[in-house]
């Protein structure tokens, strides 16, 4: 059945959290809100503003294009616009526009009488873009410790910060957070094919059933998790993701400002041994 047959079940009014009926309205399929324009338009500044940074800086080739953060000795005060000041009114819009996307999920949250699961999933992702932007440059007292925004530049920046606490995968925060990434992909991975496999049988054959999902996975891990459970482990795997990878960095400077060994000394030191 094509989804337009009872997507006009699904368009009811209310719900909104700001705006009212004024901006209760959808574009073809996709519901605006008063958040879906702020959304388009923070993203739409912030892009433009990528643009001209791109326009009046050194170089027009997409992998050398960097917007970068003010000088150390700016602080956290306001710069010039050719000197960081263009990174920090982007930086603005792009959080404009992610909390503008988070509150959409909301409002139509609200309108389908779901949970709130979908938009407080997504904040963790917010979450850790504000660690590196705004939360770890403001304990450590100057936005020039953010990222700059381009290709190469962002990835000499993280790898810069490895290098400043000599190996940083020895951080015990960014070991939970890389696993939790991993382990996080893994069961994608394996829950989309499954699915996959269960609708998409070769050619005279049925669909298959929920049994064959769960004894699929009997077989191959000795148990299955359930049709309801894996999208419950999906979300804690993915919030954990997110969570520890934010803690990770703000750890390292503003709490941690040696290499990242040294922290492991507490298990050498042990007295059992």
């Amino acid at each position: 059945m094509a989804l337009l047959n009872f997507e006009k079940k699904y368009r009811v009014r209310g719900g909104t959290l700001v705006g009212g009926d004024l901006f209760d309205f959808w574009v073809g399929p996709f519901y605006v809100g008063f958040f879906g324009v702020s959304a388009v338009f923070f993203a739409t500044l912030g892009t433009m503003l990528i643009l001209f940074g791109a326009a009046i800086g050194p170089t027009l080739n997409i992998w050398q294009i960097s917007i970068a953060p003010p000088d150390l000795s700016v602080g956290l005060g306001f710069a010039p616009i050719r000197e960081g000041g263009l990174w920090q009114v982007i930086t603005i819009c792009a959080v404009g526009a992610f909390v503008s996307w988070a509150l959409r999920q909301v409002e139509i949250a609200r309108k389908l009488g779901m949970g709130l699961h979908v938009p407080f999933a997504f904040s963790f992702a917010i979450l850790a873009y504000l660690t590196l932007v705004f939360f770890r440059p403001v304990l450590l007292g100057a936005w020039g410790h953010a990222f700059p925004y381009g290709l190469f530049s962002h990835l000499d920046w993280v790898s810069n910060v490895g290098y400043q606490t000599l190996h940083f995968h020895y951080n015990p925060a960014h070991m939970l957070a890389i696993s939790f990434f991993f382990i996080n992909t893994l069961a994608l991975a394996m829950h989309g094919s499954l699915i996959l496999s269960v609708v998409n049988p070769q050619k005279g054959e049925e669909v298959k059933t929920a049994e064959h999902e769960n004894t699929v996975f009997r077989d191959i891990v000795g148990y299955s998790i359930g049709a309801l459970a894996i999208h419950r482990l999906g979300l804690f795997l993915a919030i954990n993701a997110a969570f520890w990878s934010a803690v990770c960095m703000i750890l390292t400077g503003p709490f941690w400002t040696r290499g990242w060994p040294e922290w492991w000394m507490w298990w050498p030191n042990l007295p059992i041994w």
